[in-house]
C-alpha cells in the first residue's frame, strides 16, 4: 500500500503547480476525437496478441501462403486461418489468390512501420 501511495504522489502535480507554459486550449483543440481514439485503441488491441505479432513479423519479411505460416509458427491451418481472418478484417494484412493458393502480406507500409518502431522502442529501454 505504501508503494502505491508513493507512486500516486510521484505522478501528481505539486499543490502549488500552476501548470506549464503550454497552451492547454490549443492542445485540447488538436486532441484526437473519441472515434479516432477508439480506432487507435482497437488497432493496438489487434496487435496485442503474441501469435498475431509473430504472424505480422513473418509477413514483414515477405508474402507467405497459409501453409508457409503453419510451418513458420508451428500451428495448425485452422488456427492460422482464424488469425489471418482477424488481421484481414482489421486491415493489417491483405490477401492475393492465385488458383487455389492464397498469399498474405501486410496491408501497407504503415503496418510494417508501426511494427518496426515498436520493436525499436522496446530495444531502446
Amino acid at each position: 500500500m505504501e508503494i502505491v501511495a508513493e507512486k500516486l504522489i510521484q505522478d501528481a502535480c505539486d499543490e502549488a503547480c500552476s501548470g506549464t507554459a503550454a497552451d492547454v486550449n490549443s492542445v485540447k483543440a488538436r486532441l484526437v476525437d473519441d472515434a479516432e481514439a477508439s480506432e487507435v485503441a482497437d488497432l493496438f488491441k489487434t496487435l496485442g496478441d503474441p501469435t498475431r505479432v509473430k504472424m505480422i513479423h513473418a509477413l514483414s519479411q515477405g508474402e507467405l501462403c497459409v501453409h508457409d505460416l503453419t510451418q513458420v509458427l508451428d500451428m495448425g491451418q485452422s488456427a492460422v486461418s482464424h488469425q489471418l481472418r482477424f488481421l484481414r478484417n482489421n486491415r493489417i494484412v491483405k490477401r492475393r489468390k492465385v488458383g487455389k493458393t492464397v498469399f498474405y502480406s501486410l496491408d501497407d507500409n504503415h503496418v510494417e512501420q508501426i511494427f518496426i518502431q515498436t520493436l525499436e522502442h522496446l530495444k531502446h529501454h
